[in-house]
């Protein structure tokens, strides 16, 4: 997985990247089919700190925001948001596959 880290009006610091990539391994434990993560922190002013991910899998993207008064929160609300919307991403792969016995069985029944 390609992952890049932005900062707009903030210095990303190792420990930023660093919980971030931590962050990001829960979501590769759920959906391995991650091609690269974009993410963008920045401060929009004193009280508000945004986190924004695009992350591309195969078959769409996934792009969430989040905005908190701290950025480690942010992040965390991040990864709680983009966590649901890949494990619905599997579910809507999952059952988009087509099953031959099971599309038998539905023509017969017609």
């Amino acid at each position: 997985m390609n992952l890049i880290i932005q900062g707009h009006h903030v210095e990303v610091t190792p420990a930023m990247r660093d919980y971030v990539h931590g962050k990001l391994e829960r979501i590769r434990r759920h959906f391995d089919h991650v091609i690269d993560a974009d993410v963008v922190l920045a401060v929009e002013d004193k009280l508000r700190q945004k986190a924004e991910i695009t992350l591309r899998v195969r078959g769409g993207s996934l792009h969430v925001e989040s905005t908190d008064g701290d950025m480690y929160a942010a992040i965390d609300l991040l990864m709680d948001k983009l966590d649901r919307q890949v494990l619905r991403h599997k579910d809507r792969v999952k059952t988009h596959t087509r099953d031959p016995l099971k599309h038998q069985q539905i023509q017969a029944q017609q």
